[in-house]
């Protein structure tokens, strides 16, 4: 029998190659335990049922859908478990998606395993770490400013990319890992640089402006 201190991890991703390293890895560490590996989300969601892991790692891209699929109908059983999506570069849309759905954690594939290690010992339902880079990675700036356009800081930037998405505050909050009252704040600074006086206007002018990236995963 284990120790209540040990966490039961479970490993979902169609690479057998980086799916076999991070079990292995995880066999490594004396408070982690490798209870199963899937390669898809129609086996994910029968592995969880089956070992109910603590912590589910689950790549993004799986060949019959996506890690959110999969996550969906996982925590719509056992809501309790935490799940952390392994990814490339994602969308703001993604990003959203992945707050509004529990997530406990958004991490790029090709990170260090210190932080993935590091990550599943501080899940914990309700909240989301989302890795900065990841972030950084989902605005654009311009080779070159057209005339007129504002100065965002970083943080306006990723706020404006998840209004563009069409999500709420307390989304939007979430993902960023801030409190709503704090993101309402950056939503009122970027529609006062924008001039405008409403969420929409301020994503068509940022359009306008060449503000936004353009899409990445979906």
């Amino acid at each position: 029998m284990g120790n209540e201190h040990e966490l039961r991890v479970a490993v979902v991703d169609d690479h057998t190659t980086f799916a076999e390293l991070l079990s292995d890895a995880l066999g490594r560490e004396p408070d982690l335990i490798n209870v199963g590996n899937a390669a898809g989300v129609g086996e994910a969601v029968a592995l969880c049922r089956r070992a109910r892991p603590d912590v589910v790692i689950m790549d993004y891209h799986l060949p019959d859908g996506t890690g959110l699929d999969a996550a969906r109908q996982i925590l719509a059983s056992e809501p309790g478990t935490r799940i952390i999506l392994l990814t490339g570069n994602p969308s703001p849309e993604v990003l959203a998606r992945a707050a509004s759905s529990g997530l406990c954690g958004f991490l790029p594939k090709d990170g260090s395993l210190s932080t993935l290690l590091e990550t599943i010992r501080s899940a914990k339902s309700g909240s989301m770490v989302v890795y900065p880079a990841i972030l950084s990675q989902n605005r654009r700036t311009p080779a070159a400013k057209p005339p007129g356009a504002p100065a965002l800081t970083e943080r306006e930037h990723q706020v404006l990319a998840l209004m563009a998405a069409g999500y709420d505050v307390r989304t939007n909050s979430r993902t960023l890992g801030i409190s709503q009252h704090t993101c309402r704040g950056y939503v009122k600074s970027i529609l006062a640089k924008l001039g405008a006086h409403s969420q929409l206007e301020a994503v068509a002018t940022a359009q306008r402006l060449e503000l936004l990236g353009a899409g990445h995963e979906r």
